[in-house]
């Protein structure tokens, strides 16, 4: 498990003075308004940078990093993630939120205890997130993850249960 979390991808750049504009995940940006610093992969180490500004315009942060001034310095970024220590995100978690990278990977059952696939990975719509999932019978499949239907998280030992949805395994 890393101790970093990617928490922002750089679409592009705002201007010439080397801001950044970020795509992030809707409901992050009070959680991306308040970091001081953050990482990126350069050449296989995470570096610190920085952060002197972060504004939102539309659904994209602008930030912009202390380190840079100008945008050829950021040129070879684009399309890199940013980071954050795990750490700072753990500590920060409200009750029944979780990290996705600790939800994929995780076996999923039902309320009986019988195994019904994978989460594969964690998607986003305007309704909220959904556990994409891979059934036994190599089936695609989302659920909500919502109180009705995930009824049970344990990131420890990596295991879900749900309320099984009428014609999940079938």
């Amino acid at each position: 498990m890393s101790d970093y979390i990617s928490i922002a991808k750089i679409l592009n750049f705002h201007g010439i003075n080397g801001e950044l504009k970020l795509g992030f995940t809707k409901g992050k940006d009070e959680q991306i308004a308040h970091l001081k610093e953050v990482f990126l992969l350069i050449d296989g180490e995470y570096k610190t940078f920085k952060i002197s500004s972060v504004r939102f315009h539309k659904q994209f942060a602008i930030m912009k990093l202390k380190e840079f001034n100008n945008i050829n310095e950021i040129l070879q970024f684009k399309g890199e993630n940013i980071y954050i220590l795990r750490e700072t995100v753990e500590n920060n978690l409200k009750k029944d939120e979780y990290l996705i990278d600790d939800l994929i990977g995780s076996e999923v059952f039902n309320q009986n205890n019988e195994k019904i696939g994978v989460v594969k990975n964690i998607e986003e719509n305007a309704a909220g997130s959904l556990l994409a999932i891979t059934t036994n019978k190599h089936k695609n499949c989302l659920v909500p993850f919502i109180n009705q239907f995930v009824t049970k998280v344990d990131t420890d030992k990596k295991q879900i249960i749900i309320n099984e949805i009428e014609g999940l395994v079938d």
